[in-house]
């Protein structure tokens, strides 16, 4: 007997991970519709675009009906809220991505869904915004819900650079300053990865909550990877983190950062258990093949490009000339 198709709704779809998903649905036959404004590109070809500001009166009028399946990509309260207003009694399943960023505390490695959230304080502000999104969609949503909390998010075509920095900065060759490895830990899911177990939960109804996370790999090993695949065979110039603060240099992402770099003392923030992943039917393909893929992208787009995290080479140089 023939399924009948799923029809699914996705609150975004044009950028990076919102494109990988649709992707997905569309390749195991959903009917997809995705509502955004569309400033972040077109979605793939197969699925529809509405195209509307989620901030306006009326913004889900052409989103009317029953849906299979609606996934929510935001955190903005001011586009979630409405949006379980306009939807959640029409959804039979609700799927938000939210974040491991919600948690309070990062100093306790393998910590499980049931710990400590932030205390949302300042909407505005990323994790609080995520945690306020989670509350009042499980205060509709109820049962019928499934709240993804993924960590770092890698793969082609990431436009945050936190995860291409390296790849891109060891193929360039050249002495590459790294910071000190001992109790630091990579954790990260590719993006495809993601997507996938993210259509798959929502096609069988999965509900709770899961860290949707890989498995932590010690920085010197996530280092040791990188080498191998670009065939780096220069030196790493490894600087203590008080040498690098006082430099100016920042932790995890952004401008004259180390990408991935944080305090040992917030390590379990790379440390996030996987079980109720793994146990959800959640999948990771090795970090060397992850590694592989953002090195072909970011050969062409091109490893010398400006970047939104990383330090430049002036930066690199001033600091190995300390």
């Amino acid at each position: 007997m023939t399924q009948p198709v799923r029809r699914v709704l996705v609150l975004g779809g044009t950028g990076w991970l919102g494109r990988t998903i649709v992707d997905e649905l569309l390749a195991e036959g959903a009917d997809v519709t995705c509502l955004a404004r569309g400033t972040t590109g077109n979605v793939p070809e197969g699925a529809r675009l509405v195209q509307a500001d989620r901030t306006l009166p009326g913004a889900y009028e052409q989103a009317a009906g029953d849906w299979d399946e609606v996934i929510e990509l935001a955190h903005a309260p001011e586009l979630v809220a409405p949006a379980l207003d306009a939807l959640a009694d029409r959804a039979a399943h609700w799927t938000l991505v939210s974040t491991v960023s919600v948690y309070a505390d990062n100093d306790e490695p393998s910590a499980d869904e049931s710990a400590r959230l932030v205390e949302p304080k300042d909407p505005s502000a990323y994790a609080d915004a995520k945690v306020l999104a989670e509350r009042m969609t499980r205060l509709r949503l109820g049962s019928r819900l499934l709240i993804a909390r993924p960590g770092l998010i890698v793969g082609p075509c990431d436009p945050s650079d936190r995860f291409g920095y390296w790849p891109a900065r060891f193929d360039r060759g050249g002495p590459v300053l790294v910071p000190t490895t001992a109790e630091r830990f990579v954790q990260v899911i590719d993006v495809v990865d993601l997507a996938v177990w993210l259509v798959r939960a929502g096609r069988d109804g999965f509900v709770g909550t899961v860290n949707a996370v890989g498995a932590p790999v010690p920085m010197q090993d996530f280092f040791r990877c990188v080498a191998e695949v670009t065939g780096f065979d220069d030196e790493l110039v490894v600087v203590d983190d008080d040498v690098l603060l006082a430099h100016d240099v920042a932790y995890w992402a952004g401008p004259r950062s180390l990408p991935l770099w944080i305090p040992v003392s917030e390590a379990g923030f790379a440390q996030r258990s996987a079980v109720a992943f793994t146990d959800a039917g959640g999948v990771t393909r090795p970090l060397r093949e992850t590694v592989v893929r953002v090195l072909e992208d970011e050969r062409a787009r091109g490893t010398d490009r400006q970047r939104r995290a990383g330090l430049t080479s002036t930066e690199e140089r001033a600091i190995h000339t300390r």
